[in-house]
This record gives structure tokens, C-alpha cells and sequence, in this order.
């Protein structure tokens, strides 16, 4: 389904913590801006942040710390915001999915977070497809599917009769 109006629309629906779905999407949102904050040091990009992108592949890895800062930042406030977010959430997915392989580039396998591994970003990874999932079914809720008729159940209406055809 396209972007609609309604996806870029702030409500107050968005917010109500009885829906844990709201607390997740947030959560998911908020936990990226302490990863932007990580990037840069003293008020400019971080050298080790650097290194490891370099270390990644991404090169000029410099270009690709502020590709990735300026993702998470508009991923992390579009859910927590909770506007696009189906999109939003897949995009979180795909950053995460990137992360995950960039750990795996320059450290090898790793599971357990302790150690540097990417257990962390896979669960992450995965709530955020969670929250993409139900963010498409409600907005498959919402859109009414085009209405389709058989032709045993149709109303003869052009002929001017109210029967239906069996």
C-alpha cells in the first residue's frame, strides 16, 4: 500500500500506553537517538565511529556516519512520533540489518551483546518488523478493499428488478 495522508498525521491514538504496540514502536523510536548521540564526540563525528565504518566497507566512511546519524535520527522520530509507520519501522529493520552485518564485518561472530555481538540489534531488528507487520495490518483495516460481486448474487438492477439471479 502507497503512503496515504493519514500516515503522516500526529494523534492522540498514537500515544495511548494501553496499546503496548504504542510502547513498542516508541521504544523502538527512542532507543535509536542514544546511537546518533554515540556517533560524534566533542561536536564532531566520533574517529572511532569512523574506524569502524572504514573497517565495514563504508567508504568514505566519514560520509556514511552522517548517512546512518541523519537515517536513525529520522527513523527514531517518525515512530516515535508515530507517523509512517509502517515505513518507519522497515527502516529500523534495514538499519539494524546493516548494523548486524557491519559487526559481523569487522568482528566475526559474536552472539551476546557483552562481547560486542549482535544479539542486540537482531532482537531490535526483529520487534521493529513486529511493529511493521501491525502497522500494515491496521492499515489494511482501515483501507476497505474494493468491493467484488459474483455474478450468481448480483442484483439484476439494469432490468429494473430487485431479484437476485441464483
Amino acid at each position: 500500500m502507497w503512503p496515504t495522508k493519514e500516515d503522516f498525521r500526529i494523534q492522540a491514538s498514537n500515544f495511548d500506553l494501553t496499546n503496548g504496540l504504542n510502547i513498542l514502536r516508541i521504544i523502538c523510536g527512542l532507543f535509536l537517538f542514544p546511537h546518533v548521540l554515540g556517533k560524534f564526540a566533542a561536536g564532531t563525528v566520533s574517529a572511532a565511529t569512523v574506524g569502524f565504518f572504514a573497517k565495514a566497507g563504508f567508504h568514505p566512511p566519514e560520509l556514511w556516519v552522517y548517512i546512518a546519524a541523519i537515517s536513525e535520527t529520522a527513523v527514531g522520530v517518525a515512530l516515535v512520533l508515530g507517523i509512517g509507520t509502517r515505513f518507519a519501522a522497515l527502516g529500523a529493520c534495514a538499519l539494524l540489518a546493516i548494523a548486524v552485518y557491519s559487526l559481523q564485518v569487522v568482528k566475526g561472530f559474536g552472539w551476546t551483546w557483552n562481547t560486542g555481538g549482535y544479539e542486540y540489534p537482531v532482537f531490535w531488528a526483529i520487534v521493529s518488523l513486529a511493529v511493521a507487520i501491525e502497522a500494515w495490518k491496521r492499515q489494511a483495516r482501515r483501507v476497505p478493499a474494493p468491493a467484488t460481486v459474483s455474478p450468481s448474487k448480483a442484483t439484476v438492477s439494469h432490468l429494473g428488478m430487485s431479484a437476485r439471479r441464483s
